[in-house]
């Protein structure tokens, strides 16, 4: 088809998310196509991501500042929402409903996986919330298991500071049907349901 090197790039973008070989050669003869215009461009700023996007030192986001653009902003309130990753974190700043700090575990606790409390970013977090004092701590952790168990976890080591701690509702998505829904996600929305409005 073509030589190693078109090879190679069709190769890279194929084990990016969402793609597949076909999608992942697609793109690569539109970039080729379009060189200047397209492929160029990219490669300059995948380059310059690669030299001057790092972990924040303070909450673990993705930024070229150290601290990062959300940690450094004065306007932020005194609230520190937990996430997994950083894509959970871009996830609220899209939706637009939340103007406090973050934190980025890196993960969760899983026993089956042997990722321990040293494994993400919990010591990071209780210094945090020693040093700073934040007014309330949310866990915006996944519900899953591991989510569940590291939301626990985080909870019980987080008692001691005297910070109000939250985690977010569960249950019943909008839209949902509840006749489709398994038991646990019944359950949850049932202990978790609040006054009507």
């Amino acid at each position: 088809m073509g030589g190693p090197e078109l090879e190679h790039l069709i190769n890279l973008f194929a084990k990016l998310p969402g793609l597949g070989p076909r999608s992942a050669r697609r793109i690569v003869l539109k970039l080729l196509r379009e060189r200047e215009t397209r492929l160029l461009p990219l490669a300059d700023a995948i380059r310059a991501a690669a030299n001057t996007v790092k972990s924040c030192s303070v909450c673990g986001n993705l930024d070229s500042r150290d601290p990062c653009t959300i940690c450094a902003a004065a306007s932020r309130e005194d609230i520190i929402c937990v996430v997994e990753t950083v894509a959970d974190l871009w996830a609220f700043e899209r939706a637009h409903v939340y103007r406090g700090r973050y934190h980025v575990l890196g993960g969760t606790l899983s026993a089956l996986s042997g990722r321990g409390p040293e494994d993400i970013a919990i010591a990071a977090l209780l210094g945090r919330v020693q040093a700073a004092a934040p007014s309330e701590i949310i866990l915006a952790l996944s519900a899953t298991v591991e989510g569940a168990a590291t939301g626990h976890f985080l909870a019980e080591k987080l008692k001691a500071s005297g910070v109000p701690i939250s985690r977010l509702a569960q249950g019943v998505p909008m839209g949902g049907s509840l006749e489709v829904l398994d038991e646990g996600t019944l359950a949850t929305a049932m202990r978790a349901r609040s006054v009507a409005r």
